[in-house]
């Protein structure tokens, strides 16, 4: 129980990433942090469900080894992260196709490769017209375009015209074969939107990392990032199964344990709970996402690869053989597939995603057992323009916000929000030397 001892200069509302690295930057700035959680665990939407020794994800988040705050924040030091395999596997028309990258090859290096490859490349190694990046030339102006994004400064991107990512592309003069046959199911991948509605801002700083990284996973399932960060915070920090029903900008009162005293408040919720406390603060509308596990004995021969349906022949916008990536999900000699399905799922969803992972994999889906079905309406805030990637996180004094709805809809800008809104907080309390921003400027990719 919550006694007056633990009654802390801050209280933060919510226990996800945001709320639990937040409070790694305060308590190491001398800055004494209660966090509470209405859930009886830790992370929010990045949990993780343990059936039968494996390890599911319910929203199946991308991080990318391009994230500065992955390897800024406190208390994410012992993360581990798998990659996929480089860049990623499109199918079309029946066939597999490796795009993105060259394997061997990673980031802006990676994409100059490919762009010098398919330049001296004989003409009858050149692809069909009809494949998904179209002729070799389409594929090298793609492979520079994705290279000059790795080396752009933030400021500069930034800088550009904001648009709808699909009318951006266009605008610029992308082939709509390519824009179609790899970069709408990509940014679908990335983030959560196979319209393309995002802001052009945010879609470019998404590609932006893809290019210059790696696409990656958490080694043992997205609940180790929340885990980790609770761990690692000083004993007594976190306190779960506690129902905030109003805050102040100087108390929190709890339905279990009556008015906690503070100096400030920091909401760190999703963007509707927090709208809930704070009556006028705005909910941006969602994706949502739904993801299926499959476990089979006969696993597809697709390796670590992130397998992307260029077609858009069915519900399933990406698959991956994710034990493959990362061997902890599943136990020993087991396979664990994992599927993304975005928008509303189709009604006789289990019909329609073996289906088309059939079709994608090349392989009878007929004995695959289903693990579980994650249905979540509200995964993603959607980042449709005009997008302000800077959202303030100061509301007044004492009182502050953050979470993946102050920034970009990903785990680098629900980090990025806890690190503006710790800064804010910090500066009011007048610890403002005790931390500094090393990165003023979102980055992001994969949501």
């Amino acid at each position: 129980m919550l006694e007056p001892a633990y009654q802390a200069d801050v209280v933060i509302v919510g226990a996800g990433i945001a709320g639990l690295s937040a409070a790694h930057r305060l308590t190491s700035a001398g800055v004494s942090t209660a966090v509470v959680e209405a859930a009886p665990w830790v992370g929010g939407r990045m949990s993780t469900e343990k059936v039968d020794g494996f390890r599911l994800d319910r929203i199946g988040q991308l991080l990318s080894t391009s994230y500065p705050e992955l390897r800024q924040t406190p208390g994410l030091d012992g993360l581990a992260l798998r990659p996929f395999a480089p860049g990623v596997l499109l199918h079309s028309d029946g066939r597999r196709r490796r795009a993105g990258a060259v394997a061997g090859a990673g980031g802006a290096r990676g994409a100059l490769h490919a762009v010098r490859a398919l330049a001296s490349a004989p003409a009858k190694s050149a692809p069909r017209a009809g494949a998904p990046l179209g002729t070799a030339v389409d594929q090298a102006r793609l492979g520079a375009a994705l290279a000059r994004l790795a080396a752009m400064p933030v400021e500069r991107l930034l800088a550009r015209p904001e648009l709808p990512a699909g009318q951006a592309l266009a605008a610029r003069g992308v082939p709509a074969r390519t824009i179609d046959g790899f970069l709408r199911p990509l940014l679908a991948a990335l983030l959560c939107d196979p319209d393309l509605t995002t802001s052009s801002r945010c879609a470019d700083l998404a590609l932006r990392a893809f290019a210059g990284g790696r696409l990656c996973v958490p080694e043992g399932g997205a609940e180790m990032l929340p885990e980790l960060l609770a761990q690692t915070l000083p004993p007594g920090t976190v306190h779960t199964g506690v129902r905030v029903t109003s805050v102040s900008t100087t108390s929190v009162t709890t339905a279990e344990h009556g008015e906690l005293r503070c100096r400030a408040v920091l909401l760190a919720t999703d963007a509707r709970a927090a709208a809930d406390l704070l009556p006028g603060l705005r909910v941006p509308d969602s994706h949502p996402v739904t993801v299926v596990h499959h476990t089979t004995d006969e696993p597809p021969t697709t390796g670590t690869s992130l397998l992307l349906d260029a077609n858009r022949g069915g519900p399933v916008a990406h698959t991956a053989v994710i034990s493959a990536v990362d061997p902890t999900r599943a136990p020993a000699g087991r396979t664990l597939i994992s599927s993304t399905v975005l928008g509303p799922p189709p009604a006789d969803l289990d019909t329609a995603v073996r289906t088309h992972l059939a079709r994608l994999y090349g392989t009878s889906t007929h004995r695959w057992e289903t693990l579980a079905v994650h249905h979540t309406p509200e995964a993603v805030p959607a980042m449709r323009p005009p997008h302000d990637l800077r959202r303030p996180v100061r509301l007044m004094a004492g009182l502050y916000v953050c979470g993946d709805h102050r920034d970009t809809s990903t785990v680098q800008g629900a980090l990025h929000s806890a690190h503006r809104a710790a800064t804010a907080v910090l500066t009011d309390l007048g610890a403002a030397g005790s931390l500094h921003m090393t990165d003023p400027l979102p980055t992001t990719q994969a949501a």
